[in-house]
């Protein structure tokens, strides 16, 4: 039987004992049920991880390991969307692997957040990233920015393979070398991006990728550009 799992910060873990905040204590002791004496894995969110006790309110620590990261580092630039759209791709390509979510203000991009809107969406984001970090066995949590403006999110480290989403460019699955550093995706919104971001890509470096034939919804645009990302580099199947 698989033990629950609990993120604790780096900060919180000191002297082989890790102190839960709040809100990961609520989890262990209201909704798991956890009694003193109880097997927990505790994961820092940066690749460490521990097999641990909980006393009650603490966790004695075990010898610290260092999880396996993905394979490849995928950034995934993602244009703002309505509803709980942007919430799901931030679920799901931290299931993926992404090891950076970059959201942006594009120009079709019906959603506008800024200060202090901008900053709570953010915070709800870096919760959702580390809530399905550890459902899915990561001890790694994906840093999720604040909204910012494509040439901010097109600052990718050097050596990584850059890619903007585009119907009429060439197939993705030849833009994907096997030693690549990294790879940044830049997937636009609904309606897809105006002539002048994909111009702004290009001269950033971006190749402009095709997923296929079909028009894919920006989500799922999103997704499937990390998930196919993942395989040819070698991290996923």
């Amino acid at each position: 039987m698989s033990r629950p799992r609990v993120l604790v910060g780096r900060a919180a873990i000191e002297g082989g004992v890790a102190r839960p905040g709040p809100e990961a204590l609520h989890h262990l002791v209201d909704v798991l049920r956890l009694e003193a004496g109880a097997p927990v894995e505790v994961f820092d969110g940066e690749g460490g991880a521990w097999e641990a006790v909980f006393t009650g309110s603490e966790l004695v620590l075990g010898e610290r390991r260092q999880a396996p990261r993905p394979g490849v580092a995928v950034h995934l630039a993602l244009a703002l969307a309505k509803g709980e759209k942007t919430d799901w791709v931030v679920q799901k390509a931290t299931e993926l692997g992404a090891s950076r979510l970059l959201p942006w203000r594009a120009a079709r991009s019906v959603v506008r957040l800024d200060g202090d809107r901008a900053l709570e969406r953010t915070r709800r984001w870096q919760r959702i990233a580390a809530e399905a970090a550890r459902q899915c066995g990561r001890s790694d949590v994906p840093e999720v920015s604040p909204p910012a403006g494509l040439a901010d999110v097109l600052r990718a480290p050097a050596g990584f393979v850059r890619l903007a989403l585009d119907v009429a460019g060439v197939r993705l699955a030849t833009t994907v070398p096997g030693d690549a550093r990294g790879f940044l995706a830049v997937v636009g919104p609904e309606g897809g991006m105006t002539d002048g971001e994909l111009r702004t890509c290009r001269e950033a470096g971006c190749t402009l990728a095709s997923l296929g034939p079909r028009v894919l919804r920006a989500e799922t645009a999103a997704i499937a550009a990390t998930a196919l990302i993942q395989h040819l580099a070698g991290d996923l199947g």
